[in-house]
């Protein structure tokens, strides 16, 4: 299966340089394939030969890329780029005096922001990828596998994505943690991402979480920036009056993938009725709205409202639009109850319950869509 993302490469090398970044298997080098191939010189730095060249002598980047550019073309991608930093000296170089167009992929930001590594001061813009969305899955996209097993291209094609995903949790911790060097001792770490993956979409208690994997509490906020760091999960803070808030203080996490989460915590099924259901819900919901609004150049701040423990909002894009998250199959006043106490304290100017309600209405000011009604017109752009 072959599926149509949400944005095209060729257009975006054709305006400015790019730094493509996302979790490993969300697909950047096969898009690259897709869409580059033919029009680009294309360095893979997962292939030992080129990787050993640059590795040693970073200036035979113009040469490899004179060697393989094609006739007319002034485009390069380096593929997984964290891994030679270094490269990015002659990245500028090379973009301001030959005027070539990089795409440069990677999926960690730790190496690329770590050791005074040159971001190139604005000359590419940051660009991300996402699991498969509702939009690029079309009428493949299943709600219950979906929530179940996530988006990974990879685990969407396959007969057995449970075992997909065991590979690559698996290769996560190999590969991004073991040999990237990022934690001292795995095992502690590997124990803490079963209980984030349990902790998907609360407020995470980090004092807690910290007696329970067996270190300090600044160690486990600095666990959670290696997950925001390697881009496979994102905190979302308490929205607060005052602009001054300690980091971290008050945070609910993300994964990026539900697949990935439920995995990490061992989860093998999900109960309708449940709890974990509803919070996959909202999971799935929230990296809908996180993709589209990377994929449109949105730059909305993204909070959550809460005036205690029975009454929230799961997320505010600015001050301006409330969305509320119910997994419920039936709509009911109470369900309300967050949008309608969050106009008190936030000057919100739309407010969106989104469930598996199949009917679409407004009540009160708050308009109330079916998940997929929500979907379509959020890709359609007729919501924000």
């Amino acid at each position: 299966m072959n599926f149509r993302r949400e944005f095209s490469l060729l257009d975006a090398l054709k305006a400015k340089s790019h730094f493509l970044l996302g979790p490993r298997g969300t697909g950047k080098t096969f898009l690259v394939r897709q869409q580059l191939e033919g029009r680009a010189a294309i360095i893979n730095l997962l292939r030992s030969e080129a990787s050993r060249v640059l590795l040693a002598d970073p200036s035979r980047l113009e040469s490899i890329i004179i060697a393989n550019i094609p006739k007319g073309s002034k485009f390069v991608v380096i593929d997984e780029v964290q891994k030679i930093p270094a490269l990015l000296d002659e990245v500028h170089r090379l973009i301001e005096e030959a005027g070539y167009k990089f795409l440069l992929t990677g999926s960690s930001a730790r190496k690329l922001r770590s050791g005074g590594v040159n971001l190139l001061a604005g000359r590419a813009w940051p660009m991300g990828l996402f699991p498969l969305t509702t939009s690029e899955l079309g009428t493949a996209f299943q709600l219950d596998k979906y929530l179940r097993y996530g988006g990974l291209p990879s685990v969407i094609r396959s007969d057995t994505p449970q075992l997909e995903l065991d590979a690559y949790v698996g290769l996560y911790l190999d590969e991004e943690i073991k040999m990237e060097g990022l934690v001292r001792r795995l095992a502690p770490f590997s124990e803490f991402l079963r209980l984030a993956g349990l902790s998907n979409g609360k407020v995470i208690n980090f004092s807690k979480m910290a007696n329970e994997v067996g270190v300090s509490s600044p160690t486990i906020r600095e666990y959670f920036h290696i997950l925001e760091d390697t881009l496979v999960g994102n905190l979302i803070p308490l929205w607060r009056k005052s602009p001054t808030r300690k980091p971290g203080s008050s945070a609910r996490f993300y994964f990026f993938d539900t697949g990935v989460a439920n995995t990490l915590a061992g989860i093998n099924a999900l109960d309708p009725a449940s709890d974990l259901f509803g919070r996959c819900f909202e999971q799935f919901i929230y990296m809908e709205i996180k993709a589209w609004m990377t994929y449109r150049r949105k730059k909305f701040p993204m909070s959550y409202w809460q005036k205690s423990n029975e009454c929230e909002v799961d997320l505010l894009l600015g001050n301006d639009i409330a969305i509320e998250v119910k997994s419920t199959t039936r709509l009911n006043a109470d369900d309300l109850r967050g949008l309608k106490e969050v106009i008190n304290e936030v000057p919100i100017k739309r407010r969106i319950l989104v469930s598996r309600d199949p009917i679409a209405i407004e009540n009160e000011g708050i308009l109330c869509l079916p998940w997929s009604k929500f979907c379509a017109r959020l890709w359609s752009d007729e919501l924000f």
